[in-house]
């Protein structure tokens, strides 16, 4: 069996018999009545397997954290790991560990709540992206940063909600995206005004927007998080509609949902859901490949991978830590 690997990050692709697939890695918990899907990534091709895929690495990482961990981001080139979390101002906004699990740095920079994070690594350069939906003078943006937390650009009108293009608003932007060409995706919307995806160019120019709230077709109710995989389809966790729909990434043209896999009740619905999807066209009907069960106290947020070793890395709000999975296979 071979397996392929693609420079895009959170998705990898993989070679199954004379089939390829993608699979992605959905994150999802119950709080009362609601079920909110999280996060997506993914990757290999070990269809059929009977034994488990991954196993909590206990010993990482080797210092507790200070705060809420509400995001994480794994930057698989240089095998760091940066947390954003939130708490009093004897909290750092953003702590960095090894893939190993040792404590590196900790930056505060211009941000007042983290809430989504992605890590961008070129030939030149790596940044990190952090989308902050704070309602004081620095909230409502999503923030560009160098690896030890020098401010390199802000997307957005600074401590001003609004759904604006013309200068470009947000109100509680969710999560982002960046290709290694600049393109860069957002979902903006973590309970706020808008309900909307931007794909912009690298100077914010809007290439196409979905932006309605509602339950049809490229509606969204908060739309929460966004990945895109090596095959040009835009992923998006719509969290209040307890659906993933997916767009093509040019042209923003609808390619269907999955609605289907995230209506559990009970603790059986706190988990890291492992889920196969088509190598092209249409995504079809969700089909769960593994999970992974949390215990309900945790309230895991947002996940990220490492597309070099594989492991899973769970920010996890309730329990202030943020979780390893190791692969199995």
């Amino acid at each position: 069996m071979g397996v392929s690997c693609y420079s895009r990050r959170r998705l990898l692709a993989g070679l199954v018999g004379a089939a390829s697939l993608v699979l992605l890695i959905t994150l999802s918990y119950r709080v009362g009545s609601e079920v909110q899907v999280l996060n997506q990534l993914t990757f290999y091709a070990l269809w059929g397997r009977e034994k488990p895929l991954y196993k909590l690495d206990a010993n990482w990482p080797f210092l507790p954290f200070a705060g809420q961990t509400f995001c994480v981001a794994v930057d698989d080139v240089n095998g760091l790991v940066y947390i954003g979390q939130r708490g009093g101002d004897d909290v750092p906004k953003v702590v960095v560990y090894s893939e190993d699990g040792f404590f590196l740095q900790a930056w505060n920079a211009t941000i007042e709540m983290p809430h989504g994070m992605f890590v961008l690594n070129t030939p030149n350069a790596t940044s990190v992206w952090i989308t902050d939906v704070g309602t004081g003078k620095y909230g409502h943006t999503v923030k560009q940063f160098s690896p030890s937390g020098q401010l390199l650009q802000v997307i957005g009108t600074a401590g001003k909600a609004g759904s604006g293009t013309n200068p470009l608003q947000f109100d509680q932007p969710a999560e982002i995206f960046v290709e290694e060409n600049g393109d860069i995706y957002i979902v903006d919307g973590d309970g706020g005004m808008n309900n909307r995806l931007l794909k912009l160019t690298p100077d914010l120019q809007i290439l196409w927007l979905h932006g309605e709230n509602g339950s049809s077709t490229a509606q969204f109710k908060i739309p929460h998080s966004v990945t895109v995989d090596s095959v040009e389809r835009v992923w998006v966790a719509d969290r209040a509609n307890w659906r993933i729909q997916a767009f093509q990434k040019t042209t923003g043209e609808w390619l269907g949902s999955w609605n289907r896999c995230f209506t559990q009740d009970g603790p059986s619905s706190v988990r890291v859901s492992i889920l196969a999807a088509p190598p092209v066209g249409s995504i079809e009907d969700c089909v769960v490949v593994d999970t992974i069960q949390l215990a309900k106290e945790v309230k895991p947020h947002l996940l990220d991978v490492s597309k070099k070793t594989g492991a899973i890395y769970v920010a996890e709000i309730g329990a202030q830590q943020v979780q390893k999975y190791v692969p199995l296979y």
